[in-house]
């Protein structure tokens, strides 16, 4: 019988292999933004252990304060589309494919101190419609310089309290002008920045949107209370040219809403007939997720790998995003697929901060 993981997927025009994304994972190694040969090692290195699509992590837009580290790569220095197209072709050559999420931390700068280091730091002021202006048009731009450094698809991130995010939280968002409101209004900086986006990359590339209940600074946070209010946050953005919603939960395997065993992914596609990514501490386990479940077969306990396996053939969402367990293992879809689950490696922190690690010698 077939792995439902190990299973074609198409996102628009774009083909997958398989149905395990590589989730977005900052690791501030790009010194002054631009991204080097250990960051072309790095990802094509997943891409031969056969994840079947990968994400970047974020990369800031032309604009004040979108970063909150002097190693976070962007998109507007030449010599950082230079290095993504070095990127792109590297990971091409692996055979797979990649996304670059485009992003602006917002007040978010200074949420950890670990990323916020070496950069000055103001008080968040309210924008003027000629900052949201320029900002959505950074994104526009970003997304048009994606295409050009070769990648495959973009994704903005909406999540965890960042800059898109803030404009869609009632808790971040008081503006009483044209951009801010109801839940429908606080989209419209989203839609904007996405209706941006779309006509740089054309109606055909695959566009994503990662969002989030949690924020850094507060795990209980809720960016909708219900199920109708997560609709009319999600269709605008849908109907303004989204593609695929990448749900971001801390433990994809939990319910999101009373009465219901659908998770954040699976409400997003019940809600908006989008495709639809669900994230959250796949291959882990243990009280904080910190540590690689090893599930060797029958025997072992059900966890993450099954579950996930198990929405997926119900439909209740398309793809599963990995993130720290594709950190320490460039190697871990391609195990999972060859039934080498006991060759699984633990989750090591260094990874998120080694230029390379040992990737060095698999890139070579």
């Amino acid at each position: 019988m077939s792995d439902i993981l190990f299973t074609p997927a198409k996102i628009n025009d774009l083909q997958l292999p398989n149905r395990i994304i590589m989730s977005p994972m900052t690791r501030g190694q790009s010194p002054g933004g631009v991204p080097g040969d250990n960051v072309a090692a790095y990802y094509a290195a997943r891409a031969r252990g056969e994840v079947g699509l990968i994400t970047t992590e974020a990369v800031a837009v032309e604009r004040p304060n979108a970063a909150n580290n002097p190693g976070i790569p962007n998109l507007h220095d030449p010599a950082a589309q230079a290095g993504w197209r070095k990127v792109t072709d590297a990971v091409h050559t692996a055979g797979g494919v990649i996304s670059a999420q485009l992003w602006h931390c917002g007040e978010q700068q200074t949420a950890d101190p670990m990323y916020s280091a070496g950069l000055p730091f103001e008080s968040p002021e309210t924008m003027s419609d000629e900052d949201v202006q320029d900002t959505v048009d950074a994104f526009g731009r970003a997304a048009r310089a994606a295409m050009a450094a070769g990648f495959d698809g973009v994704e903005l991130h909406g999540a965890n309290g960042y800059l898109i995010d803030q404009f869609l939280w009632a808790a971040t968002n008081t503006r009483t002008d044209a951009w801010g409101g109801d839940s429908v209004a606080r989209t419209a900086f989203a839609r904007e920045v996405v209706k941006a986006v779309r006509a740089a990359i054309g109606p055909h590339v695959p566009l994503s949107f990662r969002f989030s209940q949690f924020k850094l600074r507060d795990y209980t946070a809720d960016l909708a209370g219900s199920p109708e209010e997560l609709g009319r946050i999600l269709q605008p953005l849908a109907d303004a040219g989204v593609d695929v919603f990448h749900a971001s939960q801390r433990r994809f395997w939990e319910p999101e809403f009373h009465g219901s065993q659908l998770n954040l992914a699976g409400w997003a596609k019940k809600l908006t007939g989008k495709l639809a990514i669900s994230v959250g501490s796949m291959g882990l386990s243990g009280p904080d997720t910190g540590d690689l479940l090893a599930h060797t077969g029958a025997s072992a306990p059900i966890g993450p790998l099954d579950e996930a396996r198990e929405r997926l053939a119900r439909g209740e969402f398309d793809f599963i995003a990995v993130g720290r367990a594709l950190l320490t293992d460039p190697e871990w879809a391609k195990k999972v697929h060859e039934g080498r689950d006991s060759e699984l490696k633990g989750f090591d922190v260094t990874s998120l901060f080694s230029l390379v690690g040992a990737d060095t010698t698999e890139a070579a």
